[in-house]
């Protein structure tokens, strides 16, 4: 399952654990080709926990974290910021980095 994320909630939510945040927008072609390899990994993967954050309905947070093009895909890890990826990133690359934070 993939958590939504909002501006109020996103400090409390990606604070524990290794977490996977998705800056998207509806109207946005690449986000649209991003999210059923998320929903995907969130099925197959209990290790990470899977969010997403509409950038038009939030836009604190992404302003603050200096996103600037979507999707950008943010992997933190007990609260910390531990990788950033911009654009379409393929399954088995994803995979392969949240590898890296899980232990």
């Amino acid at each position: 399952m993939v958590d939504e994320l909002t501006d109020q909630n996103y400090e409390t939510e990606t604070k524990d654990g290794v977490v996977l945040i998705d800056f998207w927008a509806t109207w946005c072609g690449p986000c649209k080709m991003q999210s059923p390899v998320i929903e995907e990994l969130a099925e197959e993967r209990q290790d990470v926990k899977f969010t997403q954050m509409d950038v038009d309905q939030n836009k604190a947070t992404p302003s603050s974290l200096g996103i600037m093009a979507i999707p950008t895909l943010v992997i933190k890890k007990n609260g910390a910021i531990v990788d950033r990826l911009t654009g379409y990133t393929p399954k088995a690359k994803l995979n392969q980095i949240l590898n890296q934070y899980t232990d």
